[in-house]
């Protein structure tokens, strides 16, 4: 049995001093190839393992058939937005996981199993270049529907509702578009180009885009009604940073991973004094943390340190071991490659400033695993009398975000459910307040792309239905 093809990469020597995307994609021999090892199982648990349920097994088939176009339409019945999703899904967490070829009975795939999102990254940017606009449905063309949050969930549900001729606008609360597909993602991993695309693919479709708007601020849910909205969803995500809560937190060296990938991505840090965005940049750079997140905070940070002439020194670090990582494989092993390094099983205990009141080092602990929460990973325990010192005057706190809950706070009839994220009917997705409906990372917790964007699926085919009957 041969391995999956491997994807090309840009060479290591040539990644720190820029951002350019480091996966460069299959080219059609090479997805003509990886799609002939598919089995084309009689029952594919491939599917099963795609949170939006994509027909994996007939739209890898038409790949081998080279009828690309028909693979894109096979997508496109559960993902309007491949290029993006075959970018930054955790496929060895979901579909290649569930792949027959795949030997590793741990929580990811191995190098077999098919490399089912390269070939929907393949498909995805096949049909972003050779696919006209969808026919409209002119049933509903005296609709008007709100969309609040321009993230992934927010694009999916205005792509919905645009074939179907009904009037959408979208409104942003940042001065740009694509909400944590820009801000939170580097453009390393997911480049402007391909979000962009999608964005003004859209503004083809008829969907209005208006930035700088804070819904709940700006205008409240029941105005937007008053103006003429028939619905809204609201895909404002999770955008509250968690925090450690231990002494020295509040330092003005300590970032949190929303507010530095923010400042890079969105507000170009990164190309200071070109653009005015200060952005302190230490000598010694500590990420909390073992997520996607952590792992994009780490990469920016040591090309930052790159393009400032620094000498590298960026550090994660971890309180269980690597195997217990969530983040995605191929983003570790691009950090290794260049040059994060990893401190596991230890924990932070408290930050230790300088006379000024910067962070100067860091105490932790160390730990051991012990056993297994509710989430299914081991428990870290604390080894007492075992604290030491790291080195750092530049931190950054990767340890998860909560629902935004700005607008839920001036809506009273939004109810929030046990975990203090936005309640809603599990069938319909609709909130305690008529005609709003609700997905995405405000619903869910933070949760990935491609779930935001089949919840978007989801509540989009509820508004349809709730706007027939209206």
């Amino acid at each position: 049995m041969k391995p999956a093809l491997k994807v090309r990469e840009l060479k290591i020597e040539k990644r720190l001093d820029n951002f350019k995307e480091v996966v460069l994609g299959y080219t059609e021999k090479e997805a003509q190839e990886e799609a002939k090892r598919c089995f084309q199982c009689k029952n594919p648990r491939c599917v099963l393992g795609c949170p939006v349920n994509i027909d994996i097994k007939k739209f890898i088939f038409q790949i081998t058939k080279k009828d690309y176009y028909g693979a894109y339409l096979t997508i496109k019945e559960k993902n309007n937005f491949a290029s993006i999703c075959g970018r930054v899904c955790p496929a060895e967490y979901q579909c290649k996981k569930m792949c027959v070829l795949n030997r590793n009975k741990g929580s990811f795939a191995d190098s077999f199993a098919i490399n089912i999102h390269l070939l929907e990254r393949f498909v995805g940017d096949w049909g972003n270049k050779n696919v006209s606009l969808p026919e409209k449905n002119k049933r509903f063309k005296n609709k008007k529907v709100a969309v609040v949050g321009s993230g992934p969930a927010g694009l999916c549900v205005a792509y919905e509702l645009a074939k179907k001729q009904i009037e959408v606008v979208v409104f942003e609360a940042l001065n740009e578009l694509g909400g944590i597909l820009r801000y939170g993602i580097p453009s390393f991993r997911l480049p402007r180009k391909v979000l962009d695309f999608e964005i003004n693919y859209l503004r083809k479709l008829g969907v209005k885009f208006i930035t700088n708007f804070l819904v709940g601020q700006t205008t409240s849910l029941e105005d937007l009604f008053k103006e003429g909205i028939s619905a809204i969803f609201l895909g404002t995500g999770a955008g509250i940073p968690k925090l450690l809560g231990i002494k020295g937190e509040g330092a003005p060296n300590v970032y949190t991973a929303n507010e530095f990938l923010t400042r890079v991505n969105l507000l170009n840090a990164y190309q200071f004094p070109r653009f005015h965005t200060p952005l302190k940049l230490g000598k010694k750079i500590a990420i909390i943390g073992a997520g996607n997140t952590a792992i994009d905070c780490a990469r920016v940070a040591l090309r930052l340190q790159r393009m400032n002439g620094l000498k590298i020194d960026t550090t994660i670090i971890y309180r269980r071991t690597e195997i217990q990582m969530p983040a995605r494989r191929i983003e570790i092993e691009h950090a290794k490659e260049e040059g994060v390094n990893f401190k596991f099983l230890t924990q932070p205990e408290e930050f230790v400033l300088d006379k000024n009141g910067y962070v100067k080092k860091i105490k932790c602990l160390r730990t051991y695993l012990g056993e297994k929460d509710r989430g299914g990973r081991e428990r870290p325990i604390i080894l007492e009398g075992s604290d030491f010192f790291v080195k750092a005057d530049l931190v950054i706190v990767a340890i998860g975000l909560k629902a935004n809950q700005l607008l839920i706070k001036r809506s009273p009839q939004l109810k929030l459910n046990r975990e203090g994220n936005l309640f809603v009917n599990g069938e319909t997705l609709e909130t305690t307040l008529k005609g709003v409906f609700a997905g995405g990372d405000i619903v869910s917790g933070e949760a990935t792309v491609i779930e935001a964007m089949g919840m978007g699926k989801k509540a989009a085919n509820s508004i349809i239905k709730y706007l027939s009957n209206a």
